[in-house]
């Protein structure tokens, strides 16, 4: 298939996150449900002699087209493990706000091994494809699963999770980029403990439920590095309808969590207007995004 293909690169949200300990090597281990949001950077790839990548949309500005970004990155390992010699004309459509807590660039990447394997018409093996997702970051895999899923170990250990309800997502970003490292590095206290589950929450306020008996351990990390994001948290906890907020991954943006789509969308209104320089998206929360292997 000669392309151009174009698939999307849903952002990834961190419903809760536990810290669960530490290897010997200084990598963290994670206990983490995982789940995407109809909100989306796009990656799209046609057939090419040479690999090269272009880039657009609001936030291709803060990215590098240089040998260190995940989309070049992602070819290269997938050329490499499968013995392709073709080129690909890649270009990003950058929506995400980079360095922001919700695997934009874990995503791309994803995404671009995707697309590449529909293109080169590649087939590697399940496992050898999540190994070379690993070797590209922690939240690569889950990424490249595209469905909802608890995450272990330092991001390879995946458990599907149970079918998640219909509901909204509004995503909010400070305009601040935050490195995951920092927020690591700036975490303190005790370990925490797994906290899967079993059954499916019957609806949105089910899952609140159980969210709520659960927590973003990188929290108080984050807020530490970046006050403004107790900001966020407190502007989201007090929108119309909102029945949770919470960091994802390790910030800076936060998300509510609503039942309607109708309240989603008049609580990112509100919040765009009382805060223009905050980065607000209101998506729907999806368990199971097909579309990620479906080009469109």
């Amino acid at each position: 298939m000669a392309g151009p293909l174009s698939f999307p690169a849903p952002a990834k949200i961190n419903l809760y996150l536990h810290v669960t300990g530490r290897t010997e090597g200084g990598y963290h281990l994670l206990d983490s449900l995982v789940a995407f949001a109809g909100i989306h950077d796009t990656l799209t790839a046609s057939a090419a002699d040479k690999l090269s990548l272009a880039m657009d949309g609001p936030f291709a500005g803060d990215l590098t087209g240089g040998g260190d970004n995940l989309v070049l990155k992602a070819a290269h390992a997938l050329a490499g493990a499968a013995g392709v010699t073709a080129g690909a004309e890649l270009r990003l459509t950058k929506r995400l706000p980079v360095s922001s807590g919700i695997g934009g660039g874990s995503a791309d990447a994803a995404a671009t091994l995707i697309a590449l394997a529909r293109l080169w018409d590649v087939h590697l093996p399940d496992a050898q494809m999540a190994e070379l997702a690993l070797g590209l970051g922690a939240d690569v895999p889950v990424c490249l699963g595209g469905r909802a899923a608890f995450m272990g170990g330092i991001g390879e250990d995946l458990t599907p999770a149970p079918a998640l309800p219909s509901a909204t997502l509004v995503l909010v970003n400070p305009g601040v980029a935050l490195a995951t490292n920092a927020v690591f590095g700036a975490r303190t206290g005790d370990f925490g403990k797994p906290a899967g589950f079993d059954s499916a929450p019957r609806d949105a306020a089910e899952l609140a439920a159980i969210l709520a008996e659960r927590d973003n351990q990188l929290t108080a990390a984050a807020v530490s590095l970046v006050p403004v994001i107790g900001d966020v948290l407190a502007a989201l906890s007090a929108t119309d309808g909102a029945l949770l907020s919470r960091m994802s991954g390790s910030g800076a943006t936060c998300f509510g969590l609503f039942a309607e789509p109708g309240q989603a969308a008049a609580a990112a209104l509100a919040l765009s207007a009382a805060h223009g320089d905050w980065w607000v998206k209101a998506g729907a929360l999806e368990g199971h995004p097909a579309r990620l292997r479906s080009p469109t």
